[in-house]
């Protein structure tokens, strides 16, 4: 890993770990030499991931749709700000950048982002390793709902598989290490008779 793309909330949400899990993370991130990907705003746990991470001498290039950049939200002390004109375009660029996807909590924007990211996955567009970072078990719903699509036959165990996650940022970096990306045959299937 080289470059990893963070998704995560432009709030700070309830609980004090979550900020401080974001802020470990970019420090950690920082301190391994990967560069890290995100939104580009200073505020939230975005701000958060990019701060812990500028702090130890890290590189973190933010891309920001210019709608944004005109709201004051961009961190001022990255490595590289990115403006692009849509937020489709942010999307596609900050998959551009980036070698594996690492999600914390968030709200509709980190789900929109995230998924994307895991279903371009599935669809064999990437191989790249896509993970949650399951602070305080935010995501634990999000997971038991992946086993549920699996068991009523919406997804495949390969494709289920494919989702990373981890309450521990060491132990999520090395399943993302190890990550051995499935072959793709999502629409060869056995139809029922």
């Amino acid at each position: 890993m080289k470059r990893v793309v963070i998704f995560c909330g432009s709030s700070i949400g309830t609980e004090n770990i979550f900020h401080r899990e974001a802020t470990q993370l970019g420090t950690m991130l920082a301190m391994e030499g990967i560069t890290i990907v995100y939104g580009g705003a200073k505020v939230g746990l975005m701000g958060a991931v990019a701060s812990g991470a500028l702090q130890h001498g890290g590189t973190v290039i933010g891309v920001l749709p210019r709608f944004l950049q005109s709201k004051e939200i961009a961190h001022p002390g990255l490595s590289e700000l990115i403006l692009v004109e849509s937020m489709h375009e942010r999307k596609n660029k900050m998959n551009e950048l980036c070698d594996s996807v690492i999600a914390l909590p968030g709200g509709y924007g980190t789900m929109d982002e995230f998924f994307e990211m895991l279903t371009w996955a599935q669809l064999g567009l990437h191989q790249k390793p896509v993970a949650l970072l399951n602070t305080a078990r935010f995501y634990d719903p999000l997971i038991t709902m992946v086993h549920s699509m699996m068991e009523k036959g919406f997804l495949k165990p390969v494709n289920r598989d494919m989702l990373i996650y981890s309450d521990n940022i060491d132990e999520l970096l090395h399943k993302m290490r190890n990550y051995i990306p499935p072959v793709v045959e999502k629409w060869i299937t056995k139809e029922k008779t």
